[in-house]
């Protein structure tokens, strides 16, 4: 039987990692993102150049790769608010979670991601979230996406799997990941092409890859290559 992943690419370092991931391990692959009002919103025209380019560097790749899928949901900036959907300082609240986190979001993004892969028969759901290196965010937890792959299963009477494969990885193991599948080609691609700075910033090019710089995916994308680059040295 074929093996057939969706993959929830954003057009981050993660995910790109992820989508990498699943065009090993997978017969056939389809990529879903999400217009949802994010504030770092470059990230969608970043997923356009990271596809070309796996499809020019990695051709057996490009034959598993099937069409790219995105949806509307700007509906979520409108009910939340969050560092992520305006223009406002990210900080700590009162309940211990970074105002960066919008409530629902990958709950959301899973079941929208599910009634695609009911309609395109794809049995495998991919995404990009961790455990390790953790953000605070409750959706991206472990526990939470075993429910929810739980549920999905049943209420789409179909068994969906979803797969995590950077749950238990710490950023310079997700760069070393990158290396593993794809070579230096695919750090490349990593490096130039993702978007992960959540206030967009396409102008400041680091050896890491673009972004601000002080925003914490930054911070947390900057540490992880220079532990990478360290743990390759030695």
């Amino acid at each position: 039987m074929r093996r057939t992943a969706l993959v929830l690419f954003s057009g981050g370092q993660d995910s790109t990692t992820c989508l990498a991931w699943a065009l090993t391990n997978y017969d056939y692959v389809e990529t879903i993102g999400f217009n949802y009002g994010q504030r770092h919103v470059i990230e969608l025209e970043c997923r356009k150049n990271i596809l070309s380019a796996i499809k020019v560097k990695f051709p057996a790749w490009a034959e598993k790769l099937g069409p790219d899928h995105i949806l509307d949901m700007k509906l979520l900036s409108e009910i939340t608010d969050t560092a992520m959907t305006s223009s406002k300082a990210i900080q700590m609240e009162q309940n211990g979670l970074p105002n960066t986190f919008v409530p629902g979001r990958n709950l959301l993004f899973f079941n929208f991601a599910a009634a695609v892969a009911y309609r395109r028969d794809l049995r495998s759901l991919v995404g990009g979230m961790c455990e390790t290196d953790y953000s605070g965010y409750p959706d991206c937890r472990d526990n939470t996406l075993k429910s929810l792959q739980v549920t999905l299963s049943l209420g789409m009477e179909m068994p969906l799997v979803i797969e995590t494969p950077l749950m238990w990885l710490d950023k310079a193991q997700t760069w070393r990941m990158a290396v593993d599948l794809g070579g230096k080609e695919l750090l490349e691609i990593v490096r130039d092409l993702s978007h992960t700075c959540y206030l967009g910033d396409r102008q400041s090019q680091h050896e890491w890859g673009y972004g601000c710089g002080s925003c914490p995916a930054c911070e947390l994308r900057k540490s992880g290559f220079e532990n990478f680059s360290r743990e390759t040295q030695s």
